[in-house]
């Protein structure tokens, strides 16, 4: 398949990046630096690019901002997708080569979405909140241990654990801090915070990794939180509609939030109570009732009206 000038593919890894350029028809090498991608860019010229990459968590980073800084639109794609899009071209070998050239015919064939350019506040919320989740992660693997500790071993978890609760107060502490520095996402929290069952910790993982949040469709944002029924249907037979997909860290918020509104003195209650009374197994309607509570958020924060019970 020939390519079009107009789009390069770049595989990312940690120490460098496998760049196919359509115009050249060629593959090149670089450092995974700023360094490095800088040369590059400024080789560029001003043409009008489309540049197209696998999300690969904090190795793109740099490559994003680069991209930006430069005006070029970009699609930071889902790595399952473009897999599944090399297996339709038939293609089995799998090298950084053709991966990246691979990905510059997926940018022309599927003309993917392109990327928000970053938001620098979002990005550091987004950082203090990861933070948070990975050391309750670790406190609760080490009562895990205290539980069952000898008791030479207690001592040491103990004053772990004592470390632990100071540094996520600590870190919670500067969440709040960023929030209530921004007027868009203090505005926003007191949004969410008016929805039954959101919490602080659900509020900033809807402000932190749903900027699509007010913006787009119901069932559209239900897609992009994992929280919508596929179906699984093939001429006679007819499957179970299930979830499958998404933002899994928005997906557990929300089903935390589903079980704590299920409790609480509002509609939501009540709608959880018809699906059970109908013989909802329990899972199924904390997923319905998750994506009930997602779908309310989306349009109070489209419409700017807090919750009414």
């Amino acid at each position: 398949m020939r390519i079009h000038p107009g789009f390069i593919g770049i595989d990312v890894s940690k120490h460098h990046l496998d760049i196919f350029d359509g115009l050249y028809d060629t593959h090149r090498r670089v450092d995974n630096t700023a360094e490095a991608i800088e040369a590059w860019l400024a080789g560029l010229g001003e043409r009008q690019l489309f540049v197209v990459f696998e999300a690969t968590g904090r190795f793109d980073r740099t490559l994003a901002r680069a991209l930006a800084g430069h005006a070029l639109r970009f699609a930071r794609v889902n790595p399952s997708r473009a897999r599944d899009f090399a297996r339709s071209l038939g293609l089995i070998a799998k090298t950084d080569a053709i991966d990246a050239r691979m990905l510059a015919a997926m940018g022309q064939c599927l003309d993917p979405q392109a990327t928000p350019a970053a938001d620098e506040a979002r990005d550091r919320l987004s950082g203090v909140h990861k933070r948070r989740d990975q050391l309750v992660a670790i406190r609760q693997q080490e009562k895990l241990r205290l539980a069952e500790a000898h008791e030479c071993e207690r001592s040491s978890l103990e004053r772990h654990l004592a470390w632990l609760n100071e540094e996520i107060a600590a870190v919670e502490a500067e969440r709040a801090a960023l929030i209530r520095a921004n007027a868009t996402f203090a505005g926003m929290e007191r949004l969410l915070r008016s929805i039954p069952g959101i919490g602080p910790v659900a509020a900033t993982t809807l402000i932190a990794l749903m900027r699509e949040l007010g913006t787009t469709s119901p069932k559209a944002i239900a897609a992009l939180a994992g929280l919508a029924p596929f179906n699984v249907d093939s001429g006679r037979f007819r499957g179970h509609r299930a979830i499958k997909g998404g933002r899994k860290r928005v997906r557990d918020a929300l089903y935390m939030a589903a079980v704590t509104a299920a409790r609480s003195n509002s509609r939501f209650k009540a709608y959880a109570r018809a699906l059970v009374d109908r013989g909802k197994p329990f899972k199924v309607t904390m997923i319905a009732l998750a994506r009930k509570i997602l779908v309310t958020a989306n349009a109070i924060l489209r419409d700017g009206v807090p919750f009414h019970a």
